[in-house]
């Protein structure tokens, strides 16, 4: 502003010079043509700059400013916007980048953001939270939330800002089957954050562990409630009682006293599976070990089926834990003789794939599963609700498949099952290819 200023006068000084010498040497009517003329093309200098700079007012906003068209006070105010728009331009910039960051922050949370203004309108939601709400993330961009989420709990619960001091708990149509944690977080010019969680995984395994308690608790205390009838019985029985049914009472008693202690090794073999960090990296023969399976599988039917092998690769070596593989495949084994009718048909295989995994399974044309059942037949103690009672008298703890499951991931590896209801059943293990030797 000074410069300019001194640029003023200093242009207003040198023409009075300018006139006043004019003046002296030509007379002083050609010094006021001229001091006329020059105020003329000055006023003309003036408009035109001052259009030039109307013109950069009404351009869209980032748009450089003009420069002058010479020396002199427009020169340095020029120059003065021309350096504004570059500060500004580059504070823009860091500004737009500090979003990116956070934008980039937000969309790598595990869980969902959503900045609502005053109004509870939309303003921006992160990828998860869209996913959580089943919302699109562009096209419910200034819709309210509660048009969008009309469940009742969540209209009292932001109702009211006391609420927001815990989080709800809400299992929305949106969504159905999935459960969901949602706090509301004021923060400044009226806006709020809105974090989603999606707690549906906490919600099973609660589930599953309260039912995992309720089973073991009923497993046990069936066999435990007959033993104990079986040895009050055996106490209170009279002297003359034949001995052939005092033994009766001890077999009777004495099966379900195995029966318990099978239940308790599943359960210390599961939780020693679960607790041990890695199997051990073993060079197993898997042929031997599938022969071994298919005597116990023999045994276990005593002849009432039909068990036969089918190899169809040489590649017979695999990297694993041989106890925890053998485990494995006799519980699919023994669970195919269970299931499967007299006169069935159980065949154990090993087969290359062409993706280059290898797949041991087990197949029977046994009672089948329903489809409904599959996704939930490797959870402890799972019951069907119909078509899966087990054939004959054998029973078993219900955590073959369980412990089956936790085998297999602990060698990486997939645990597959394919089942028609009344046709027969398939479990496979598809071994990725670098644990094949």
């Amino acid at each position: 502003m000074n410069d300019a200023r001194a640029a003023f006068f200093g242009g207003m000084l040198l023409l009075t010079l300018c006139v006043v010498a004019a003046g002296l040497v030509f007379g002083w009517p050609h010094a006021a043509i001229t001091a006329l003329s020059f105020c003329v093309y000055f006023l003309l200098r003036q408009m035109q700059e001052i259009g030039r700079l109307l013109d950069w007012v009404r351009q869209p906003l980032g748009t450089p400013p003009p420069v002058a068209m010479g020396d002199g006070v427009w020169d340095m105010v020029f120059g003065g916007l021309t350096r504004h728009h570059r500060d500004s331009m580059l504070e823009r910039h860091q500004l737009n980048l500090a979003l990116d960051r956070f934008r980039l922050a937000a969309e790598a949370l595990p869980d969902g953001v959503v900045i609502l203004d005053d109004a509870q309108q939309i303003e921006w939601m992160n990828r998860q939270a869209g996913l959580c709400l089943s919302l699109h993330a562009t096209a419910d961009v200034g819709t309210r939330i509660l048009h969008l989420l009309r469940e009742p709990e969540f209209q009292i619960y932001l109702a009211d800002p006391n609420n927001f001091d815990h989080a709800l708990l809400l299992s929305t149509t949106r969504s159905p089957g999935r459960f969901l944690q949602l706090q509301m977080m004021p923060f400044s010019a009226g806006r709020s954050l809105l974090l989603v969680r999606d707690t549906t995984q906490l919600v099973r395994m609660s589930t599953m562990r309260r039912d995992f308690v309720a089973n073991v608790s009923h497993e046990l205390k069936t066999p435990l409630t007959v033993t104990l009838g079986f040895l009050e019985a055996l106490e209170d029985a009279p002297a003359e009682t034949p001995p052939e049914e005092r033994a009766h009472y001890v077999q009777m008693a004495s099966t379900q006293a195995r029966r318990m202690q099978s239940l308790i090794e599943d359960l210390l073999t599961l939780s020693m599976l679960e607790t041990d960090a890695q199997p051990k990296d073993e060079c197993v023969d898997l042929l031997k070990l599938i022969e071994s399976v298919l005597a116990d599988a023999q045994a276990l039917s005593k002849n009432q089926h039909e068990i036969l092998l089918e190899i169809d690769s040489p590649v017979i070596i695999i990297h694993g834990d041989k106890s925890e593989l053998h485990s494995a495949l006799l519980n699919l084994a023994s669970n195919a003789v269970h299931y499967t009718p007299a006169g069935g048909r159980i065949v154990l295989h090993w087969r290359i794939l062409e993706t280059g995994e290898g797949e041991l399974g087990v197949t029977d044309n046994g009672i089948g599963i329903a489809l409904s059942d599959i996704d939930r037949l490797t959870e402890r103690f799972f019951r069907t609700d119909r078509g899966r009672a087990r054939v004959g008298n054998a029973s078993g703890t219900g955590l073959g498949l369980a412990i089956a499951k936790q085998v297999v991931e602990r060698h990486h590896s997939k645990l597959m099952i394919r089942s028609v209801l009344g046709q027969g059943s398939t479990f496979c293990i598809v071994f990725p290819a670098d644990r094949l030797a």
